[in-house]
């Protein structure tokens, strides 16, 4: 049987979701608590990787397990074995052939610039001391709309069959004293929020025009676009599924 498992963490003490030898990641830290819970080694797949450092308030995982289980007992079960970074929002189960990172039609990331000096939100924003033009960059984020293929944003060494997303949504909005940019697309690039926000900062800062985001586009290159902005800024917020793949 098949399970989604819905889980929310912060990315600060984790090298990203993936397992990798020599650093701790998220997906290694739910599986060893799996494999407490069910006294046997479990393996998990997730809806995608978020790089070290970054945030989500929402991850979708799957896992199989030969018997129907009690979902609310083991969402309790893995929250008391999981550290206080992790926490399991709920666990339900799919149809048999559904698939955490194949099936999922959309993903959400925000990301969350400080505008003013707060040392309550420094752990989870990049603050920018200059102010903003949020209309240009507004204007910018339209422009995202334009295209599909966006390598100018991907990490350069990454093993992808095509640089192709469809973005379905980019836009800024002020929240007091942060600024929460919220990008929704099919897919990511690895790196690619980072390297958009960052392009659009150069463009609120005036160093770049509107209209050369289509130069940059176009360009393919990763070093034509901004730097990119520091992952505890970004948060994975929402995974989309379609409702066919659910247990009625």
């Amino acid at each position: 049987m098949r399970y989604f498992i819905d889980l929310a963490y912060d990315g600060s003490a984790f090298h990203g979701w993936q397992i990798q030898p020599n650093a701790i990641s998220v997906q290694e830290i739910l599986e060893k608590a799996l494999s407490i819970a069910f006294q046997q080694n479990i393996a998990v797949v997730g809806a995608g990787r978020t790089d070290a450092g970054v945030h989500a308030k929402q991850l979708i995982a799957h896992v199989d397990v030969e018997d129907k289980i009690n979902e609310a007992q083991l969402q309790f079960k893995l929250n008391t074995l999981l550290p206080d970074e992790v926490a399991i929002n709920s666990i339900y189960q799919v149809q048999e052939e559904a698939h955490a990172r194949f099936d999922a039609v959309a993903r959400q990331y925000k990301y969350y610039v400080s505008t003013s000096k707060d040392p309550f939100s420094r752990d989870y924003s990049y603050y920018i001391k200059k102010s903003l033009d949020i209309d240009k960059m507004n204007e910018a984020a339209k422009i995202l709309y334009d295209y599909k293929d966006f390598k100018c944003f991907s990490k350069s060494k990454t093993d992808v069959f095509t640089y192709n997303c469809d973005i379905s949504f980019a836009a800024w909005e002020q929240k007091e004293n942060l600024l929460v940019f919220t990008i929704k697309a099919d897919r990511f690039l690895r790196n690619m929020v980072r390297a958009i926000v960052g392009t659009l900062l150069e463009i609120g800062l005036h160093k770049l025009d509107v209209e050369d985001l289509h130069h940059i586009i176009k360009s393919r290159n990763r070093s034509e676009a901004g730097k990119s902005v520091d992952a505890k800024g970004l948060f994975l917020t929402q995974v989309e599924y379609p409702n066919s793949i659910l247990i009625k």
